[in-house]
């Protein structure tokens, strides 16, 4: 179990999601009525922050915002979650990413048109700002992926050059299917791998998939694959492990199912968990959200 008192980092996006409730998808060029529109705080990164929240882990955020009244409600959402901005950087020059979400009530599903037109990823030289002191686990939504690994290489120094209890725990989350983020493969302790990345490398399954990229990943590292309503599945040095999916009884809302999972298996793993355990606790809790509109139903 990692050191106490600290918290789990994730770095990555945040953006605002206006999402739409509708009772079935629109047909192009037609007036559909919504049943409800609201903003919510979205991005990977983010997402996953929330739900550490929710199950009661200290955690922060570290990403780019850019100023105006959309960054106040992003603020001002982040702290009502207790997650901590310290490592927020503001690009006075950029415009705040957004997504309009299409929440499809009749079965669930969730489209999405994203932009994000000038906001700068955060780099190298922002992170070597970071108290690495404060942090047990740090989290990775890959993105500018050549970046992201100097900065985990100043992690991996530091680690060097503390004791085995304070060492940081690091994990990479590769969701799109973008030859950069592959050399992501081989820099976490744990390592999520989307199923459109699976796909896009022609594996059928979870299952396909961690043991046909196992090979990709660092001495030790799991590789943990999920898929839907199959379940997910894991590889590592200690074996492979399943766990099936827990749906809910009406699918309602899948949007940021993938972060839930995420942040629910680093919750289980910091907290001394089995990598079955875990697993088993990210189907869980992804499946247990969605079931309702986003994240205040989880615990």
């Amino acid at each position: 179990m990692a050191a106490k008192g600290k918290q789990i980092l994730c770095v990555g996006l945040v953006c605002l999601d206006i999402i739409n409730v509708i009772d079935t998808f629109p047909v192009e060029d037609t007036d559909t009525r919504c049943i409800s529109q609201k903003w919510q705080r979205g991005g990977n990164a983010s997402n996953s922050c929330t739900v550490l929240s929710l199950l009661g882990a200290s955690c922060g955020f570290m990403g780019s915002l850019a100023p105006g009244r959309i960054s106040d409600f992003i603020y001002d959402d982040l702290r009502r979650y207790g997650i901590a901005v310290t490592n927020v950087i503001v690009h006075a020059e950029s415009s705040f990413p957004a997504s309009i979400i299409i929440n499809n009530i009749s079965n669930g599903s969730r489209t999405i048109l994203h932009t994000n037109r000038n906001l700068p990823n955060v780099t190298p030289e922002d992170f070597r700002k970071v108290d690495l002191t404060q942090y047990k686990w740090i989290h990775w939504e890959g993105r500018n992926a050549s970046e992201q690994v100097a900065m985990i290489q100043q992690v991996v120094q530091y680690n060097a050059n503390v004791s085995a209890e304070q060492r940081i725990t690091i994990s990479v989350e590769i969701e799109k299917a973008r030859e950069e983020l592959y050399q992501l493969f081989g820099h976490g302790d744990v390592v999520f791998v989307s199923k459109d990345v699976a796909r896009h490398f022609g594996f059928n399954s979870a299952s396909e998939a961690v043991k046909g990229f196992y090979s990709r990943v660092k001495p030790g590292a799991h590789l943990i694959c999920a898929w839907a309503e199959e379940g997910a599945d894991a590889m590592g040095p200690d074996g492979f492990f399943h766990s099936n999916a827990f749906p809910p009884k009406k699918l309602v809302d899948t949007l940021g199912a993938g972060d839930t999972f995420n942040a629910a298996v680093i919750f289980a793993l910091d907290n001394g968990k089995s990598i079955q355990e875990a697993l088993t606790f990210g189907c869980q809790i992804a499946g247990k959200k969605c079931g309702f509109q986003g994240y205040d139903g989880i615990v």
